[in-house]
Formats: C-alpha cells, structure tokens, sequence
C-alpha cells in the first residue's frame, strides 16, 4: 500500500509539471506526438521543459533531487537546455530535527552523546539530501565535524529506486530512441552513487586516501578523520575554517591572490586524475574553502568526499594518447582510438568521425578561458557521440563533469584564466612519465623483480628440462642428448633474439611517442 501510495504521488507530479508531455513529444513515432498534444490541452506549461523537470524532482525529494544531480552529468544522454537545468538542483534540503541527530550518534556509539564529545551542537551547518554535519568538541580539545547519515535512507532509496527501475522499463519498451539513452544503466549507475554515500566509512577512506595523495602539494587539504569515531552511519572528522571559494570579494579584500588561486585549481585538477588517478568528482563550489589561517593562507579544503573519480592505468594510458593526438591536432588519431576502444562501432567511418571531432575542436585552440566554454566544446562532443552512437565510460563521465567544475570556478576567479597554458608544464611532465623515456625506465624497473627472480632459475630450469627428455626410451642416450642440446641452443637463440627485438621495439614505440607534441 505505501509503495501504490507513493506511486500515486510521483503520478500527480508528473502529470501537474507536464513530464509525461515531454516524454511523449521526444518520442519519433507521430502517434506518440499527438498524444502528446493531447496530453498539453487543458494544461498550463508555460514554464520550459528543463524547468518543469527540475521542479518536479525538487517536489518528489530528496532521492530525486540526488537523481537529479546525477543525471545532469550525463550530458552525453540529454538535451543542453535540460542538463543545464539540472545542473542547478541544490543539495540544501531540510535538516531531520537534532533529537533524531542525537539517537543516530548514541546508536552508533552504544554510549550517551556527552560521553563521546564535550559538546555537541544540536544545530546542523550543513544538510543535504543523504547526510547533514554538526559541529562538535571532543574532551581532549579537538574541534571536529560530525557527518551523521539521515534516518531511514536505505528503505526510503530501495523502494525509490524500485519505482525508476520499473519507470525505465516502461520507457525502453515505449521507444527505440529511448533504449538509445540507456534508462536502466542511468538508473543503476544512480544506485551504485547512492549506496556508495550511504556508507560514511567509504567516504572517510576515500578522504584519508586523497589526504595521502595531496600532502606533498601543498596547495589542498583534507581533514584528518577521527578513526576511533568513524562507522558506517556517522563519522568524525577534523574541522575545518575557510571561506567559501564562491565568495571572491572577500577573499580577495583578506589578500588572497585571486589569479594565482585559479591556477592552484587547475595544478590540483591535473595532479589527481593524471598522478594519482584519484580524483574528488563533487568539485563545486559548495565543497571547496580557502584557508585564511597565517599557517596555510591561500589553500584550497576540500570537503564531502562521497563521490571520488578513479582512473585505471589503461584509462590513463588512453587519456596520454588522446592528450598526444590532441595537442598534435591529429584528429584522424583521435578517432581511430575511439574505434580501437569500442567505444563507437566497428563499422564506423573513420574519415566522418575525424571531421566531427575535427569540427568540435579546432576552433577552442589558443583561446583563453574568458573566450571559451568548455562545456560547449563537450556538449558538441557528446552531439557527435549521439551520432556516431559512441559509449562514453561511467569513469570518464565523471572525469567530464569535474572540468566542467573547475572550468567553473575558474571562470569565477580569473576570467582571463588560459586553462591550457597552465596546464601546459604539468601535462609535459605526465606525457614523458606516461610514453617517454622515463616511463621506459619506469617500466623496466618495475618488472625488474621478477626478471631478478626468474633469470638464476634459467639453468636449473632447462637442466630439469634435459633430464626429462633424457629419460625417454628414444633411439640412444647419445642421440637424445644431441638433440635436446641442438634443440636447447636453437631455444635459447630465439629467446636471446627475440627478448633483444622485443626491448627494442619498446624502445622505437617510445621514442615515436616521445615526438615534440606542443
């Protein structure tokens, strides 16, 4: 009964916003279309479609402001004016009174709340639709920020959930233009976001990782979380004191160096996803503060760590390529990578995908940040990709929406800000750790352990290998032994041979890569 009831309700929101309008007129078949129309009559939607879509997700809750959010980094499945929209959803929402804060915090502790902190701040700072943070004060002194997840999220997110699955469904089987957008992936990958924040300890490993990661920069921090406190459904962390980065004027009137403040940004940008392939993926500016503290004046803190981007070597190696075709303007490479991938399919032409990429691109180089959006340029990108049905992976997706992030903040704080020649000496330095000299070397010394373990095994390998042929009842001792030498040496020969053409193919494939690319 409470799921028809709740059923009921996302009904009558649809149907008072007009979605199922904007369902139905994005469908080809003209059937559809007119029901469409019938659909608008007697209604009022004057309001545009993006619109209409965010309100309702904002009436229908938390869950579906999170949805929401989510969504909207799908840029590569949505129309610009509707991802732009959804991109605008705030993550305020009411706080759950403290006494239910309090019973959280006991629970999780099986001790009284004045036991655990010498004070404790009913009143929240900050709430969002899966957690909200209150202030605190352990008894050996330490300020810290307690992160307590709301009551009752798991059931109220599975039976949610439970209704987009099945709301997914009914539109892959409405359209093929629908199945073309993935509903079901949208809505698992939804899922798979969603019962990662709900597990607060995840989020505190993944900020006690970035806080190991960051360290030698010097330019972020990371608060130090409070071990003995963490569980699953609260944890402690150290407090922070910042301004918000989305407050410039204020930053700038306490001295901070505005310009220099956006090239940290970026330099902080590059060194997680290209060093550490670990990055913070919820950059806005909601989750980023300055320090004005004498010690640490002028760094970033970064906050909420639900959401962290990961890039495998694999990833990284085909960001490097791309980076070298890129910067090359070897567009033709670009989408002979894209089919090399799988990301489009086989049968795509490759001269057709060279002119699209070709055409989204050339026109951004040289430019400064002020004269350029790179939204736009990874809008007409994912418009190419619809056409050329290209599958954009779930960790890129988030690499893409974290530069939207900093293009953002960097349009914030310097609008003359070039994003490229600041990225330039940094992008230099990964390209050789990635297809240069030194990754030969890297490489080399990372397999040099087990060259070093397998190579005095070598003859005590190939003599076991002679006394076991030796035993076989063959045509003579004699005989068998100048076969299995002349054999061993032929073997030995195409090792040698081969290992040397082996390294100096690497070799050749590195330097070919290591060609001047800016």
């Amino acid at each position: 009964m409470r799921r028809l009831l709740r059923l009921s309700f996302i009904v009558l929101i649809v149907l008072r916003y007009g979605l199922d309008e904007l369902l139905l007129s994005s469908f080809r078949p003209r059937p559809m279309r007119l029901l469409a129309r019938l659909a608008r009559a007697g209604r009022r939607l004057d309001a545009p479609p993006g619109v209409r879509l965010r309100e309702a997700l904002e009436r229908l809750g938390p869950i579906f402001v999170k949805f929401g959010q989510v969504l909207s980094t799908r840029r590569d499945l949505l129309p610009p004016d509707i991802a732009d929209e959804l991109t605008r959803l705030q993550d305020r929402v009411p706080p759950f009174p403290a006494e239910q804060a309090l019973r959280l915090v006991e629970r999780a502790y099986g001790r009284p709340v004045d036991r655990v902190f010498a004070r404790f701040e009913r009143e929240p700072v900050a709430s969002a639709s899966i957690a909200q943070v209150h202030f605190a004060t352990l008894y050996d002194g330490r300020e810290v920020a307690v992160k307590v997840l709301r009551p009752g999220m798991l059931k109220v997110i599975d039976e949610d959930l439970g209704l987009l699955r099945t709301l997914a469904r009914w539109v892959e089987r409405l359209s093929a233009d629908a199945r073309r957008l993935k509903p079901r992936e949208v809505v698992a990958e939804f899922d798979k976001y969603l019962h990662d924040e709900l597990d607060l300890l995840r989020e505190a490993a993944n900020a006690a990782q970035l806080r190991r990661n960051m360290e030698d920069l010097k330019l972020v921090m990371v608060p130090e979380m409070v071990w003995d406190l963490c569980t699953e459904q609260v944890i402690v962390m150290e407090r922070m004191y910042g301004v918000p980065i989305g407050q410039v004027q204020r930053l700038a009137d306490a001295g901070v160096d505005i310009p220099k403040l956006a090239r940290d940004g970026v330099t902080i940008f590059f060194t997680q996803v290209f060093r550490d392939g670990f990055f913070h993926a919820d950059m806005h500016p909601g989750n980023i503060q300055v320090s004005l503290a004498p010690d640490t004046f002028g760094r970033y803190i970064a906050l909420d760590f639900g959401i962290i981007g990961t890039l495998t070597e694999v990833d990284k190696d085909y960001l490097a390529q791309n980076f070298v075709a890129f910067f090359r303007r070897d567009y033709k490479r670009v989408a002979e990578l894209h089919v090399e991938s799988g990301w489009v399919p086989r049968h795509t032409r490759i001269d057709e995908l060279e002119s699209a990429i070709r055409a989204c691109c050339e026109p951004h180089f040289d430019r400064p940040l002020k004269d350029i959006s790179l939204g736009q340029v990874l809008m007409r990108l994912f418009q190419a990709s619809r056409r050329f049905n290209v599958e954009i992976q779930p960790q890129l997706v988030l690499l893409q929406k974290t530069l939207l992030n900093i293009e953002g903040l960097g349009r914030q704080l310097d609008p003359e800000l070039d994003l490229w020649s600041t990225a330039r000496p940094f992008l230099e330095r990964w390209m050789d750790e990635q297809v240069g000299w030194r990754a030969l070397i890297n490489e080399l010394r990372d397999e040099a352990p087990r060259y070093a373990k397998l190579l005095p095994e070598m003859p005590r390998l190939l003599h076991q290998a002679l006394l076991h042929r030796a035993e076989r009842p063959l045509e003579g001792e004699m005989q068998v032994l100048v076969h299995e030498l002349r054999r061993t040496n032929r073997m030995l020969q195409a090792l040698i041979y081969g290992g040397l053409g082996f390294v100096l193919g690497i070799v050749a494939a590195k330097f070919a890569a290591y060609l001047p690319i800016f």
